[in-house]
């Protein structure tokens, strides 16, 4: 199911499972994350616009929306960034493009992360929105990332802990993570929150979501520990946005922080909080308009 004008849904088998989402547009191809707890329909504010220049691809990551949700495993290999990133480059070629554009919010933008480090050749320009590296977040961890990020150590305990405390109310819980992040309550649309609810109310979703976070904490680490130590970095030029009034802008020095991980950064920050897409659809619009352009 898709809420995004100019597109209309659909579903590939990738790596030996089901990637949806949806396509519109014409022109150079770009590719669109989500973040955590949405799906694509996160990008229902900008993706209409964006068709106007670009072969729009906004796809749910596995263990998301209405694509596969595989099982994991001990390792948490299924839901590795490298493998979510290898979907969406597989993703891509089935759709006959093999240099796009990518950007990737929260979830997305660490997907996007992996991908520009794995596939070089693949992506032309990539942005990541209002987040910083998975692995400097965690080596610089302290009180106050730990008290605005809780969700990250809650998440990652052994199942059933987490899917069981948030499968008893989901849609407590997804609405209370909107709320949390968000700064512009205005923002969420009555259609998308319809759409996150319908997705996450599935208990495969919530457990796999939280493989995601496992994933996050331990191989996700291993590989950006490799890439750290072999001084690898994202070459392609690379933007990054962040809400003026949310944790990442306040805590971080953004930019500051991306220039150890990558080589090419530009960016600023837009209003609002954490949800950028939809927080400040104008902001966020024109500045991948300008960067991707």
């Amino acid at each position: 199911m898709t809420i995004l004008n100019r597109c209309v849904p659909f579903q590939r088998d990738v790596n030996g499972i089901t990637i949806a989402g949806a396509i519109g547009g014409s022109g150079q191809p770009l590719l669109l994350l989500h973040g955590y707890p949405q799906t694509h329909a996160m990008w229902h504010a900008i993706a209409p616009k964006l068709t106007e220049q670009f072969t729009v691809i906004a796809a749910d990551l596995r263990g998301y929306g209405d694509s596969a949700k595989p099982a994991d495993d001990p390792d948490h290999t299924p839901y590795s960034k490298r493998a979510m990133a290898a979907d969406m480059v597989n993703l891509m070629t089935q759709f006959g493009f093999t240099r796009f554009f990518v950007v990737g919010h929260d979830r997305g933008a660490r997907v996007t992360h992996r991908m520009c480090l794995d596939y070089p050749d693949r992506v032309v320009r990539a942005a990541v929105l209002d987040i910083v590296p998975t692995h400097y977040m965690y080596l610089t961890a302290d009180r106050e990332f730990a008290t605005a990020y809780y969700h990250w150590f809650f998440l990652i305990q052994p199942a059933p802990l987490p899917e069981t405390l948030i499968g008893a109310d989901p849609d407590f819980w997804l609405r209370s993570k909107l709320a949390h992040w968000g700064r512009t309550p205005t923002a969420f649309t009555e259609e998308a929150v319809a759409e996150y609810l319908r997705c996450f109310r599935n208990p495969a979703t919530i457990a796999a979501s939280c493989a995601d976070y496992r994933a996050a904490a331990t191989i996700d680490l291993e590989h950006d520990e490799v890439d750290v130590r072999a001084g690898r970095k994202v070459d392609c030029p690379l933007l990054v946005l962040w809400g003026a009034q949310g944790f990442v802008g306040r805590k971080y020095n953004v930019l500051e922080v991306w220039r150890r991980y990558a080589s090419n950064v530009q960016g600023h920050s837009v209003p609002g909080g954490h949800f950028l897409p939809e927080e400040a659809p104008t902001e966020t619009l024109a500045a991948l308009q300008a960067f991707l352009s």
